[in-house]
């Protein structure tokens, strides 16, 4: 029921909050980027590099969706 729950308040923030839809917009690429490397059938050590750098700045925006969305429930509770 808590995972529908933060589903909705995702969908509402996608929706009013033009930071939040930026910072997941993000996110999505960063994840397309990362895919794309995995896919390769040839990864060099600069790719993996890059992947590195890549899920350190993916994670890093999830971090600020998780915030904004704790920030967004906690208001509607108040």
């Amino acid at each position: 029921m808590e995972k529908v729950r933060q589903e909705e308040l995702k969908a509402h923030l996608m929706a009013t909050n033009e930071e939040f839809r930026v910072i997941a917009e993000q996110h999505a690429n960063y994840e397309r980027l990362i895919n794309e490397i995995e896919a390769r059938a040839h990864v060099t050590p600069e790719d993996e590099f890059e992947e590195h750098r890549l899920k350190k700045l993916k994670l890093h925006l999830k971090d600020q969706m998780a915030e904004m969305m704790n920030r967004a429930s906690a208001s509607e509770v108040a």
